[in-house]
């Protein structure tokens, strides 16, 4: 095992010591504070990690195409590697099973592979070796089931390695991402057939898109609807469990390639055009993020135990990590003498120095007012300075 290289972005705003940057940073972007996003580099180069997984333990489970490996990383980004017996397989998605396993695509050679918590890998055998088996997911009845893009089938697979095909209804479709559904169907997208697909039961349905669309990657969301990347039309899609469909289009070229349901309520997914990672709200709100690594090329993103985003940056030969900005806590200031950090969280709002600034000018005297401000307190005493400028505190 090799630890990864980190680069890491820490932005002044984010420490106490930048107290008066933090401010005028919080007061003029409020609403829009940066992500704190980490890299790790992989120990083999130019392996290109495509798909990324939680699995058990915290850890984080990836492919590496060019590499021929599976990989994986530990929320303090510790990376172990394991290789596939499969030579140039081209493992391509990877998801966690219901049997405490990751199962993942081998789209080279026409196999589904499964990799245990200590890494011995098992694979399978497709029935035909040229079906192209793209992204993979844990399917509502237990088993895993998958995409054949050249097949222009799903898949399913069973714990035990028992495979089925079912062919779609539209030829050529291209089909790329699948999900679960909150529906207990599986839900798909058809590039080629420019659709998106359900398979229920009983039947399989299609439902058309806006032309252009080339939807790739599919999720359930925290909302009860299904959200979609659409690479060729540029946008973020929505639909029902009826079939309704809404599209938002991202303001700058993207490219969305993966997506996931965020631990904050939102929908994270990967801008691989735009080296960006883009975040939207179930009202259709759309922010980005840009990279710190130019040209990374994020691919696939997921949500970690940790509560962080995960992400692959294909050209980059990087796994990337990035935490979610929560929203700044609204203190409740209880008395005059509060001042500075009054939530204890080591960062100075906005609302806390209004609170502050407005202590101190209930004050009288300078003695007081200094009392106020600092109060045997190292962290309010930071900000003593600039409150006594704003407040005009005459300093005794």
């Amino acid at each position: 095992m090799r630890a990864a290289s980190c680069r890491q972005l820490t932005p002044c705003c984010r420490t106490t010591v930048c107290v008066a940057l933090a401010a005028r940073v919080a007061w003029a972007s409020a609403g829009l504070a940066q992500p704190l996003i980490t890299e790790f580099s992989l120990p083999t180069a130019n392996s290109t990690p495509a798909g990324i997984a939680a699995g058990p333990n915290g850890n984080l489970w990836f492919t590496e195409i060019d590499g021929n490996r599976i990989g994986r990383i530990t929320p303090h980004g510790a990376v172990t590697e394991f290789p596939i017996a499969t030579p140039v397989s081209s493992p391509f998605r990877i998801a966690a099973g219901d049997d405490g396993n990751l199962w993942f695509t081998e789209s080279n050679v026409g196999k589904i592979g499964r990799i245990a918590p200590d890494g011995d890998i098992t694979e399978f055998a497709l029935p035909a070796d040229d079906v192209d088996p793209f992204r993979i997911t844990r399917g509502p009845d237990g088993n895993v089931w998958f995409i054949e893009l050249e097949g222009n089938r799903l898949g399913r697979i069973t714990p035990s390695g028992v495979i089925a095909e079912f062919p779609l209804p539209t030829r050529n479709s291209d089909p790329i991402g699948i999900t679960s559904g909150p529906d207990g169907s599986l839900w798909f997208t058809e590039r080629v057939g420019n659709q998106i697909g359900r398979k229920s039961a009983v039947a399989i349905t299609e439902f058309p898109l806006p032309p252009a669309s080339g939807p790739e990657d599919i999720i359930a969301g925290p909302d009860g609807a299904l959200w979609f990347t659409a690479g060729d039309g540029n946008y973020i899609g929505r639909i029902t469990t009826a079939g309704d469909v809404t599209t938002y289009s991202i303001p700058t070229f993207a490219g969305p390639k993966g997506i996931t349901s965020g631990p904050d309520g939102n929908l994270w997914f990967a801008a691989a055009g735009g080296n960006r990672i883009g975040r939207i709200t179930t009202d259709g709100t759309i922010t980005e993020y840009a990279l710190p690594t130019a040209d990374s090329f994020p691919t696939d993103i997921t949500v970690g135990g940790d509560g962080a985003l995960w992400f692959t940056e294909a050209n980059a030969n990087q796994i990337g990590r990035l935490v979610p900005e929560p929203p700044a806590p609204t203190p409740t200031v209880t008395a005059a003498a509060c001042a500075g950090d009054c939530n204890g969280d080591n960062r100075v709002t906005v609302d806390e120095l209004l609170a502050a600034i407005n202590a101190a000018r209930s004050e009288t005297t300078g003695a007081d007012c200094l009392a106020a401000l600092c109060k045997a307190d190292s962290r309010a005493c930071l900000v003593s300075a600039l409150l006594r400028a704003l407040t005009r505190c005459p300093i005794a």
